[in-house]
């Protein structure tokens, strides 16, 4: 299981390999903490009337590193799957990423190795 820093790396930046649907979901939730986090820090930043501009490109790189890491895991979580990773693209079509979120998290994975690696959450 990911145990050292070079896994939650490939966790959250990798697109290679095959998550399970638990990881795939904390990930997905660690995501969502830290955004929210961020836009709280934003609104207390405006209310307080200092440091907004400093909180406000902090969440700009959130938002962007945060759709990276979400493209990375269904990539992974599609590998698990055998698909191509080629359709986390729909984790990026409003409405439709609601749905596929769902789905990545309750569809079940090809059981043993497939073409995209061994067992889910090992490094491919």
């Amino acid at each position: 299981m990911m145990g050292n820093d070079a896994s939650i790396l490939w966790l959250f930046f990798g697109f290679k390999g095959r998550i399970s649907r638990m990881a795939f979901l904390l990930g997905g939730l660690a995501m969502v903490v830290v955004t929210m986090f961020v836009l709280y820090r934003v609104n207390l930043a405006e209310q307080l009337a200092r440091g907004l501009d400093f909180w406000t490109t902090i969440l700009a790189v959130v938002v962007f590193v945060s759709l990276w890491c979400q493209a990375a895991l269904a990539a992974k979580r599609l590998h698990d799957m055998d698909q191509p990773g080629f359709w986390a693209v729909s984790m990026f079509v409003p409405i439709l990423n609601f749905f596929a979120f769902l789905a990545l998290c309750f569809l079940k994975g090809t059981p043993g190795a497939n073409r995209f690696g061994p067992a889910p959450n090992l490094p491919g």
